[in-house]
């Protein structure tokens, strides 16, 4: 939303008009099967809601409250069939507040900084890497104090600090969450199951 609106030359001081935008966005799938590439008028627009000018400017979008309400329809219908994944800043608490399992993958702002510095193929000492850094500092900040729907783990999710880890120290404790989750649920299920007919004669 934040890319289409600085490509339609939106400001986020229009709400009615950023509500607008929304009907124009469509998800489509990747090869792999998850809804990951970005549709706008049939063109895909992947790439482009990766770049920096977007990364400085999605705060101020993510704080408008109607915006913020056209998506969450669409969100929450998307996962209505279940075995979804969804990863967002609110959805443990406001999309989905509800969802089986809520992981709150953990990193301070250093490490996600170096990530994706190494994404973008930058040396970690140029101006680039500062800018990313201080843009991630400054997006942490305003989210974790916006009024509508503010950067926080749910109460009930399950916390992963994933500093110094591997990419696959981080999947293994995912799997491992999900794992511990499924066998609640089993538990659950069976404590809710009707004894036998006989069982206490």
């Amino acid at each position: 939303m934040t890319w289409l609106a600085l490509a339609r030359r939106v400001s986020a001081s229009y709400p009615h008009a950023m509500r607008g935008l929304a009907d124009e966005v469509e998800l489509a799938t990747d090869p792999q099967g998850r809804l990951a590439r970005v549709l706008v008028d049939g063109t895909d627009h992947t790439d482009d809601v990766h770049k920096p000018g977007v990364d400085a400017a999605v705060s101020a979008v993510a704080a408008i409250p109607e915006l913020r309400l056209a998506l969450l329809e669409r969100q929450r219908e998307i996962a209505s069939g279940g075995g979804i994944v969804m990863a967002g800043r609110d959805i443990g608490t406001v999309v989905l507040p509800d969802a089986d399992l809520k992981i709150f993958l953990e990193a301070s702002v250093e490490e996600r900084a170096r990530r994706r510095t190494q994404e973008r193929g930058l040396d970690p000492d140029s101006p680039e890497a500062t800018a990313i850094l201080d843009a991630l500092r400054r997006r942490d900040d305003l989210d974790s104090t916006r009024a509508v729907a503010p950067l926080r783990a749910a109460p009930d999710a399950r916390i992963i600090s994933t500093d110094g880890n591997r990419f696959e120290d981080t999947v293994d404790a995912v799997v491992n969450a999900i794992r511990d989750a499924e066998a609640r649920r089993a538990a659950d299920d069976d404590a809710r199951a009707p004894e036998p007919s006989g069982a206490n004669a």
